[in-house]
């Protein structure tokens, strides 16, 4: 019985190093990566080539570029530990970002509003059929295509304002627990949660749907578990097949935008779990005085303070 433990220990230890080796040799190579892509970037982006379009499928979901990003991040974390003020610098940049394409988005919500108001005048008051919209060159299209494309507004408020949500904190948090510890012990949760449970997440949603939405892009359609060179092979008969079919006849056809909309969604909850991670560990170093520093924070205006966080 010893023995088979001793054994199973070996056979764990074993395990482990040759994933820490793996891990180590994967950094190690992230930087030769990052390097030849940006030095030859024909090889990837001149999509007159068929080669290029399958590399640039390849590598968008692939473990040699999610290295390059952990790599960035360690580094980026590196220098942060050692000169407080650059990881401040990241809260921010990153924060800004969130607040900014958050803001513009959001204004999809009012032209939500707009249009289902007009596709109900148009209907049922000047009982029309369609709706055409434009300047010389109009965009005439079915009445059920316009109120289709509805979800694609209310898609681009969910998926691009979630970072900018979170920075209000008008995210919906489950208070029975953090709500009673202690500050310090709050930091430790934001940083758990946004390694353990943002990252991860975001790096399985762009994984899945990198390869979704370049399968209703192209075809060959490409596959999560193509290789390179099998990908390559593809590209011979490579050709655009864009999705443009809708659930009714005269509906909504561009659901592929939904597909690109996932994969930026990955990319905001990702890029904002670092922003979170840096937040949380800086408020625990620096003590309760720091709280909120930076924090940019819609205001309702003065005298509507009570209202403020409300929602």
């Amino acid at each position: 019985m010893q023995e088979g433990e001793a054994v199973g220990l070996v056979d764990v230890l074993a395990a482990l190093g040759n994933g820490v080796l793996l891990l180590v040799q994967n950094i190690a190579m992230s930087f030769y990566n990052f390097g030849y892509a940006v030095t030859h970037p024909a090889l990837w982006l001149d999509w007159s080539d068929k080669q290029a379009i399958m590399r640039f499928v390849y590598y968008g979901g692939s473990v040699e570029f999610f290295f390059v990003v952990f790599t960035a991040f360690l580094l980026l974390t590196l220098v942060g530990l050692l000169w407080r003020p650059a990881m401040w610098g990241s809260v921010r940049v990153l924060e800004g970002f969130a607040n900014t394409v958050g803001r513009f988005f959001a204004w999809a919500g009012l032209l939500m509003v707009l249009q289902q108001i007009l596709i109900v005048f148009v209907q049922r008051i000047f009982a029309r059929p369609d709706i055409a919209i434009g300047l010389g060159i109009p965009l005439q299209m079915d009445i059920s295509w316009f109120a289709e494309e509805l979800k694609l507004y209310n898609a681009m408020v969910v998926t691009l304002c979630v970072a900018y949500a979170f920075v209000q904190g008008a995210h919906v948090r489950v208070d029975l627990f953090y709500s009673v510890v202690s500050y310090r012990t709050k930091r430790i949760i934001d940083m758990i949660g946004a390694l353990i449970f943002m990252m991860p997440m975001a790096v399985l949603v762009w994984m899945y749907g990198w390869f979704f939405l370049w399968r209703h892009l192209i075809v060959p359609k490409p596959s999560a578990s193509d290789q390179l060179d099998r990908l390559l092979m593809k590209s011979r008969a490579l050709r655009w097949n864009v999705e443009t079919i809708g659930f009714s006849p005269n509906g909504f056809n561009g659901y592929f935008l939904f597909k690109i909309l996932l994969c930026a969604f990955a990319g905001m909850v990702f890029l904002h779990a670092i922003a979170v991670f840096y937040r949380a560990f800086l408020e625990f170093r620096e003590g309760p005085e720091s709280e909120n520093k930076f924090l940019d924070k819609d205001s309702l205006g003065e005298g509507e303070e009570a209202y403020e966080g409300a929602h």
